[in-house]
């Protein structure tokens, strides 16, 4: 009986040193466990906290490119009106372009007459010239 009793209190104690045990690497394994949820929640937070940021910076770049989509369409507008306006222009352009062809037609014409015009003067001048000396000649001579 006491080889028994010895030999179930060594068995008691090898048990109670494995609960012991168990116990400590259940400790460790459970510190262990909390260190990497600390870790997860945090690298949660800063994924969250980066998502939050992307997703601002996405909200601020779609209010950029509503304003630029207005302004290239105002841009757009003005630019219809400027060909417009350059289209008016050019028609105008042609229209005085046409009356400057006509007036320089007339003009050339007008001087054409005034220079055939100057030429018969000229010669009429030169026809009384001519009279006027001979009138003079002939007065000359019979006073």
């Amino acid at each position: 009986v006491a080889m028994e009793t010895v030999s179930l209190e060594h068995q008691i104690q090898s048990v109670q040193r494995h609960i012991a045990f168990l116990k400590k690497e259940q400790m460790e394994l459970l510190h262990d466990l909390h260190l990497e949820i600390l870790r997860l929640q945090k690298h949660c937070s800063e994924l969250t906290h980066d998502l939050e940021i992307k997703e601002l910076e996405a909200r601020q770049q779609d209010v950029l490119d509503r304003e630029l989509e207005e302004k290239c369409r105002a841009m757009e507008a003005q630019l219809q009106e400027k060909e417009k306006d350059n289209l008016e222009l050019r028609k105008e352009l042609r229209h005085k372009e046409t009356l400057v062809a006509a007036l320089r037609s007339s003009l050339r014409s007008k001087e054409r007459r005034f220079l055939e015009e100057l030429k018969r003067r000229s010669h009429r001048v030169t026809i009384l010239d001519t009279e006027l000396q001979k009138q003079t000649e002939a007065a000359a001579y019979l006073s």
